[in-house]
């Protein structure tokens, strides 16, 4: 009798536990935002995750009357800035903005000291197409030229990407992977720098977001060959799609989404989601990532959830192939 008046004790425990603290998450939810909002972007300033985070920044401080800071954390392909994320108070004021690179990082690092489980989706931003540049020193002017290149060579071309599992080295292997072809790649710790590299013949191609080439593509000092999304981009409609090149293999959704940590009250995910939304609908945003190529992309946290688990399913398979692993 005792054991089971113990037993009926501990479920009782239990249960008004759990109801504290479901009830700690919904005032907490009610009062918030009440201080200072953090996006960690886990990306150096300029790249496409950072230039996005900076623009929803903007917007959102004024909207929920305090202030918005974007931090860049960089590292380690962006677990450093994702892992801190991952492990914070789960209270809506710290999110971290990642990109489709954030869904293979499980592949690439068997010590990975957080799950994708660990964040919960808020929204995507928008979906941005790739650019596949090249070098002005290789002579090349479109895909097929570019493949002809890769394949002369004994050991293929240098591809370069903005480090290890970003978007860039995912949509290149991608490319590589799909169409059998030799190649090193090179990664750096950002994409400027791969971008002064590439313009500077340094290396010789390179799948980059359209949100940050726009102005080397414009100015000439790369050579766009194609674009990596479905259809062509509104800033650069003379450029072709992959798929209209003839090569499938290197067609790409570049997609940059918001994540909270795991357990965030859903009352804040949904708060956040209908305000992104909101923002990204604005006609000078919307004008804005226009110029920059960038495309709406809109989803409801569980809907985004979903979709980022198919990613790793997807795109995991295609960096396994790549045989790529850091540690």
């Amino acid at each position: 009798m005792k054991k089971t008046n113990s037993l009926i004790n501990l479920k009782v425990s239990a249960l008004i536990g759990a109801m504290a603290l479901s009830a700690s998450f919904s005032a907490q939810a009610q009062a918030w935002p009440n201080k200072q909002i953090t996006f960690v972007v886990p990306f150096t300033a300029g790249s496409a995750t950072d230039i996005m985070a900076r623009v929803i920044g903007e917007k959102l401080g004024p909207r929920l009357g305090q202030t918005v800071v974007v931090e860049n954390r960089v590292g380690a392909g962006g677990t450093i800035g994702t892992s801190a994320v991952a492990k914070s108070a789960p209270d809506g004021y710290t999110f971290v903005v990642v990109s489709t690179g954030h869904v293979v990082n499980p592949v690439l690092y068997s010590k990975l000291n957080y799950q994708l489980k660990d964040l919960a989706g808020v929204s995507p931003l928008g979906t941005l197409p790739s650019a596949l540049v090249a070098a002005p020193g290789l002579g090349v002017k479109t895909v097929k030229e570019l493949v002809e290149k890769v394949r002369a060579a004994p050991n293929g071309l240098n591809y370069a990407s903005a480090g290890v599992g970003s978007a860039a080295h995912v949509n290149a292997e991608k490319f590589v992977v799909g169409l059998k072809l030799k190649g090193n790649h090179v990664p750096y710790k950002g994409t400027p720098q791969m971008l002064v590299d590439i313009a500077g013949n340094n290396v010789d191609y390179v799948f980059a977001p359209l949100i940050s080439s726009v102005t080397m593509i414009r100015e000439g000092k790369v050579v766009p060959l194609a674009v990596s999304s479905e259809k062509r981009a509104v800033a650069f409609p003379n450029i072709p799609t992959m798929a209209e090149e003839g090569y499938p293999q290197g067609q790409f959704n570049f997609w940059i989404g918001m994540l909270a940590a795991a357990q965030t009250p859903k009352a804040i995910l949904d708060k956040m989601n209908d305000e992104i939304n909101a923002i990204v609908d604005l006609p000078d945003v919307r004008e804005r990532f226009e110029k920059l190529g960038a495309l709406p992309f809109k989803m409801k946290p569980d809907a985004f959830d979903k979709f980022i688990q198919e990613e790793a399913t997807t795109l995991g398979e295609v960096m396994k192939a790549s045989g790529t692993k850091l540690d």
